[in-house]
């Protein structure tokens, strides 16, 4: 699996990089200190020095790709992940690092940034696309909702993943529309739900013996 997905694991690096690329050549115009933190009122809360911010945030970002792709292929349960659902969860941190780099920059160089908007919609439609997805999804250690009952059974795995997938489909619909209203206690109430309402579903089903 490791040959078959090496070629997918340096290009979606290679974008997760890129922004260190866009920093050096816009080194000389980006000031000393950058944004590189917003608070929920989209207001700068935190700066960090030039370097740290072309190259260590995006180093940051590589290293967890690294470790969530080394994970992934020493799953013993590899064989039951799919190449587009592999795809899929690489392409996250490559579309974040591109994301972050471009609002980081732009409000460097002195562009209005709306990131009380921009992160929450990113970060729900994340969740519709991985909701349509989840259904889709095998047993496996790396991947969807790894509980002790859902690994030890194939039908609470299925069930679970089906009824996650809903769920995350018309919570990250409902997150992102309301996103653009600034209505943040919604964002960070359906990430809270959209974690733990699975998990007392599946809990459920190993009640009952599924």
């Amino acid at each position: 699996m490791l040959k078959e997905n090496k070629k997918l694991f340096i290009i979606t690096s290679i974008v997760i990089l890129l922004p260190v690329l866009a920093g050096l050549i816009l080194w000389n115009k980006l000031p000393d200190q950058i944004p590189s933190h917003w608070n929920f009122a989209g207001e700068i809360d935190a700066y960090s020095d030039k370097a740290f911010a072309v190259f260590g945030l995006f180093g940051i970002m590589f290293a967890a790709h690294l470790v969530c792709f080394l994970a992934t292929m020493a799953d013993p349960k590899n064989k039951n992940i799919s190449r587009k659902s592999l795809s899929l969860v690489l392409w996250i941190v490559p579309i974040m690092s591109v994301l972050v780099g471009t609002t980081v920059y732009a409000a460097a160089l002195g562009t209005p940034v709306n990131m009380e908007r921009i992160m929450p919609t990113v970060i729900s439609l994340m969740f519709v696309v991985l909701g349509n997805y989840m259904p889709k999804f095998k047993q496996n250690y790396t991947m969807g909702i790894k509980l002790p009952w859902t690994l030890n059974s194939e039908e609470n795995w299925n069930r679970t993943h089906r009824f996650a997938g809903k769920l995350w489909v018309i919570g990250g619909l409902i997150m992102a529309l309301t996103s653009f209203v600034g209505w943040a206690w919604v964002f960070v109430a359906g990430m809270i739900l959209l974690a733990i309402v699975p998990m007392g579903y599946s809990f459920l089903l190993f009640r009952k013996g599924i």
